[in-house]
This record gives C-alpha cells, structure tokens and sequence, in this order.
C-alpha cells in the first residue's frame, strides 16, 4: 500500500480554484487563469506521504528554487511570474507560494545522472546499463560517471513509483524534436548546477527537472534543484562502494526502517509518525543544503 497517510483538505482562498494536491505542493488556478504553487511543509518516504511535517521545508524549497532559477535564466526560462502572495491567502503561505505561467507540461521526468546510485545502481548491477545507456565495467555506488547521462522516467501519481524508460521511449511518446530538446537542456542544465555545487563543496549526484511549453518555448517548471528533487552529497565525505551521506530524508528513512519505528513498509500498515529527534535533523539538513549552496544564512 502506499499513498497518504493522511490527505489534507485543501485551503479555501477566494479567487482560487483548486486544482489537485500533491505529495508535497498544492496546486491552484487564479482569476486570470495562473498556476498558483503552494509548497508545503509534507514530506514523503517509501512511496507514502507522511503524517509528520518538518517545519520551514516549504519555504527553504521554495526559496532555494528561486536562486537556482536566477542562476540558470540564461540557460532555460523558469514558469515563475510573482512571489507576491495572492488576495486573501493565508499569511503563512509567504515565502512558500509561486504564481506561475500555466503551461502544456511534458510527460516525463527530465533525470539527469552524474553519479551512479539508486536506481541506476540497481539497473547497472544487472545489465551493466541505465535507462538502455552503456557504462563501463567496474563502477560501485557512487562513482562518478565518465560525462553526466540523460535517464528519463514516466510520471507516477502519488504513491506510484517512477519507472526509469529509454530515451527512445521518450522520442516515441513526445516526439523526436522534443525529446533532443529535453536531453541537450537537462543535461546543460545539470552541468552549469553541477559545477555551482562544486565551488560549495557539495557533489550534484543527480537531479530531476519538470518542463513544460509555453506555445514553443520550452519552460522550467515545478521545483529545481532542491534535496526533494536532487542528490546532494558533501564532497569532502564522499566515497565510492557506499552510500553516501547526503542532505535529503535519509534520516526518515533510516528511523522508518529501524526497529524504532516498528513499521514493516512491504506491509499493508502506513507509516508512524516522526519523533521529534528524527524531524529537527531532517530540517537541518535541508537548512544546511540552502545556505551552504546560496551563501546566506536561513532566515
């Protein structure tokens, strides 16, 4: 099973329209036909939405995505119009709330792999490949790849995994234009953030990217960037042959797979509740990833 643990009613705002919520944003349209992007403070594990919030995650996604849209304009224009919150929201969307271009989104999760781990380990270690591309002999988890490889994914709803699909498939579904269009922008994108990271001390070991078309133009949507959407690992920690520590939800994931929490997840059972210990962590790690990539302190 999978899915949330609990489903929040979505906020009434006069003016907006709800359009969908999601693991960890709600969706809403304006007056004038805009996307307003609400990120909350939910976090998700092991294909669950969890019943714990961890404090401020909103607000730090959101506003690290805001530098790294400033930081990749040149490359790829991003689908932000306004930071303003709209007429009668609640106070406590500021800082956490985008109005956004509506856009015609493509269907596929644009990957970008400079490092192998997670599920391109586990695809590598049985054909030597991910997402249909050849890799050497020899790589363990972790290691860096010989150049950073574009390995889409499908879309999954909440509680549905990604599956990892070949860039062929991906020609098939939006068309070969497109396709070459997403690959050569994921992978410049990718490549400028990569190298950012870098003079901060912090490996990009790989990331995921959302687009969408404005009439032609290619937009980046959604999120960038961020510990939801990216690997992040501390350079001077980094080891190949083990998992590495990194600045995302592995202290979820390590509390709701100890015998802690008591909580089988092959089972039928949704997850527990966080302790407090395990929530302060994982906010200070998400803390930590905004200002030693930005350079300015939280808040």
């Amino acid at each position: 099973m999978s899915g949330f643990v609990e489903k929040p009613d979505p906020v009434e705002v006069p003016g907006l329209v709800h359009l969908h919520t999601g693991k960890v944003r709600d969706l809403y349209h304006n007056d004038t036909g805009e996307l307003v992007m609400v990120a909350s403070d939910r976090t998700s594990a092991y294909d669950w939405v969890l019943p714990t919030e961890i404090p401020d995650k909103g607000r730090v996604l959101t506003q690290l995505s805001l530098w790294w849209f400033d930081k990749l304009a040149d490359l790829v224009p991003n689908h932000v119009l306004s930071t303003d919150l709209p007429a009668g929201a609640p106070a406590d969307w500021e800082g956490r709330t985008l109005v956004c271009k509506s856009l015609d989104m493509v269907q596929v999760e644009c990957v970008a792999r400079g490092y192998l781990t997670g599920s391109g380990l586990v695809e590598y270690e049985k054909t030597r490949t991910v997402c249909g591309l050849a890799l050497p002999e020899g790589l363990v988890d972790g290691s860096e790849l010989p150049s950073p490889i574009f390995t889409p994914a499908t879309k999954a709803e909440v509680g549905e995994h990604d599956e990892n699909v070949s860039y062929e498939e991906v020609a098939r579904q939006v068309g070969p234009e497109t396709a070459a269009q997403l690959r050569q922008t994921t992978l410049a994108v990718y490549t400028r953030a990569r190298d950012i990271a870098r003079e901060r001390g912090i490996i990009l070991a790989d990331t995921k990217f959302e687009f969408g078309f404005d009439g032609d133009q290619l937009i980046l949507a959604d999120e960038a960037l961020t510990p939801d959407s990216s690997r992040f690992w501390p350079a001077d920690q980094w080891q190949p042959g083990r998992r590495q520590a990194s600045f995302d939800k592995q202290y979820i994931r390590d509390w709701l797979t100890s015998p802690a929490s008591g909580w089988d997840r092959h089972g039928e059972q949704p997850p527990p509740p966080l302790p407090k210990e395990t929530v302060e962590q994982t906010r200070a790690k998400y803390v930590e990833a905004y200002e030693r990539l930005t350079g300015t302190p939280w808040g």
